[in-house]
């Protein structure tokens, strides 16, 4: 699905990278592209909440026909989570990027970057897309966590990275991960992601709606779901927003 000579469009402004690339998917126009824009008028995370548009930062949809099902799509989200924290690290060095389930990138504990998937159906075939939002140059205020960008934490004489020079080193690192999780399963990505994995070992308040469980996080299933060990057992979460005693 992650096709390494995929076309890259890019937009001074536009409303969101996503809904354009859900508009050219139901009109049956999916051919594989990456979609970036300097600005977002209505860009959007997880859940409707807004996503703040800096300039200098990374806004990207990868859209792309989806030639597996849905739950295999959502993996790859997990592929494109591991392939931005190693392009971090050849920033910043190893071991300061970690991933925050179910969608978060942090640096130092902070959040750098948040990714959303979309996909559908047409009478043309089944389409994915992969959006992500990259703090590089700034990060937003006022947030229910910590932010983070790389301008913050390179060196003052070194440049920050330019967002489409970050997506050039990154998507090289993205189509391997797709073609091994295509070949060998979720397996080899699931250890890659869980070495990564942020509070893994550690309390945590997962917000479902107005439910709220309490527990420890122990791992990540064969699909994707997060595993919390809760007083009443374990508990496997498909959907749900994770809280650290230390993040809020």
């Amino acid at each position: 699905m992650i096709d390494g000579q995929a076309p890259v469009e890019t937009f001074d402004e536009i409303d969101s990278t996503l809904l354009e690339a859900r508009r050219r998917a139901e009109r049956g126009a999916f051919n594989p592209v990456w979609l970036v824009a300097k600005r977002q008028t209505a860009g959007r995370g997880r859940r409707g909440r807004s996503w703040a548009s800096l300039q200098g930062n990374l806004l990207a949809t990868y859209l792309c026909p989806a030639d597996r099902g849905p739950g295999d799509v959502a993996l790859l989200g997990f592929a494109l989570g591991v392939a931005i924290a190693e392009t971090i690290d050849g920033y910043i060095g190893a071991g300061r990027a970690a991933l925050k389930w179910p969608n978060d990138v942090l640096i130092d504990g902070a959040k750098a970057c948040g990714i959303l998937l979309d996909s559908g159906a047409t009478d043309d075939g089944a389409w994915a897309a992969l959006a992500f939002g990259l703090n590089i140059a700034a990060a937003p205020e006022g947030l229910d966590q910590p932010t983070i960008c790389l301008r913050q934490i390179l060196p003052p004489d070194a440049p920050a990275p330019e967002p489409l020079a970050f997506l050039g080193r990154m998507r090289p690192r993205l189509e391997a991960l797709d073609a091994q999780l295509k070949t060998h399963g979720f397996a080899p990505l699931r250890r890659a992601w869980l070495a990564r994995a942020y509070g893994l070992g550690q309390p945590a308040r997962v917000a479902q709606g107005e439910q709220v469980l309490e527990g420890r996080v122990i791992g990540l299933s064969e699909r994707g779901a997060l595993e919390l060990d809760t007083p009443d057992g374990r508990r496997v979460i498909s959907a749900g927003d994770v809280y650290f005693p230390k993040t809020g």
